[in-house]
């Protein structure tokens, strides 16, 4: 018998399969090796898998299906939120750096003693000087303090001038010589004159004057609440009156100038001009003494006593 040109004998039909076998794992571990290169290179592709048929001997690749995108879960977001503010914090912040004993202190950009070496004091010789430049001058402290002090006077002087007002003041005005220029009134707690009547009221001021003229500046007095007249100015005409005191429309210096409005005053001076000049307390309820000059004919003129 001869042999074929190779001298190689004939295999048996188990050998053939045998091989066949063989044959068909090293084909199949090509493809094997060229899914792993490619999962290698794009990770976001699933693994691939295999199914080997062996009924005819060859090898099939199934391609894997490619993995859906993730998407963000509560953890990314709840990272995110606490990550970014942080971030823009750190950018933000100040050029301040913690000490060791707590607390921040200024960068080396500060310096603290050249801050406060500008601190410093100015004369008051120096600061009353005016200031000009380019022909333009400042108002000093002096001047400013001054139209401050008059806009404060002319204030308290509206004040004192409205209807209502009162104050205590400092010295007795000129011409009054009232003795309880400076006593409270009524209005503000005050209480009665040695005449009975109220301090620094118009009949009190009076009363004063018709004592005064009568010669008694100090108890016991002529003149009182008692014998003269009431306590309310009103009155006083009547008053006159029921007492048989005369009352003209001429005045006389000494005389009472009443008021039908509720007010007397104190005759001072009969004018040739057909005025008359008066004093008074509490015309403009201001419990004050002034001085006024009034036509002849703006009040009835009570006589002095008798």
């Amino acid at each position: 018998m001869h042999g074929d040109e190779n001298d190689a004998p004939e295999l048996t039909r188990s050998e053939r399969r045998a091989a066949d076998r063989g044959r068909a794992r090293r084909t199949a571990a090509k493809p094997a090796r060229r899914a792993r290169a490619a999962r290698a290179d794009a990770a976001a592709v699933a693994p691939t898998s295999r199914d080997v048929a062996a009924s005819d001997g060859s090898a099939r690749d199934v391609a894997a299906a490619p993995r859906a995108p993730r998407r963000n879960g509560p953890a990314r977001v709840f990272a995110t939120v606490l990550v970014v503010p942080a971030i823009v914090g750190t950018v933000a912040l100040p050029a301040y750096a913690m000490i060791p004993g707590g607390g921040f202190e200024a960068s080396g950009a500060f310096s603290l003693a050249r801050a406060e070496a500008q601190n410093v004091d100015v004369s008051a010789l120096a600061s009353g000087k005016p200031v000009s430049s380019d022909a333009y001058s400042i108002t000093t402290k002096a001047e400013i303090d001054a139209a401050a002090a008059e806009a404060e006077r002319a204030a308290y002087g509206a004040q004192l001038n409205r209807s209502g007002a009162f104050y205590t003041p400092a010295q007795q005005a000129e011409g009054d010589d009232y003795p309880w220029w400076n006593e409270t009134p009524d209005d503000y707690g005050g209480g009665l004159s040695p005449l009975r009547y109220y301090y620094r009221e118009c009949v009190d001021f009076v009363a004063w004057r018709l004592n005064r003229d009568a010669g008694v500046t100090s108890g016991p007095w002529k003149w009182t609440w008692s014998n003269l007249a009431s306590g309310s100015a009103y009155a006083w005409a009547d008053e006159w009156v029921r007492h048989g005191w005369a009352t003209s429309s001429d005045p006389i210096v000494g005389s009472v100038a009443w008021f039908p409005y509720n007010h007397v005053a104190y005759v001072q001076a009969v004018n040739g001009d057909g005025t008359v000049t008066i004093e008074e307390y509490n015309q403009n309820s201001d419990h004050s003494y002034h001085v006024r000059t009034i036509p002849t004919g703006s009040a009835i003129y009570l006589y002095p006593p008798v």
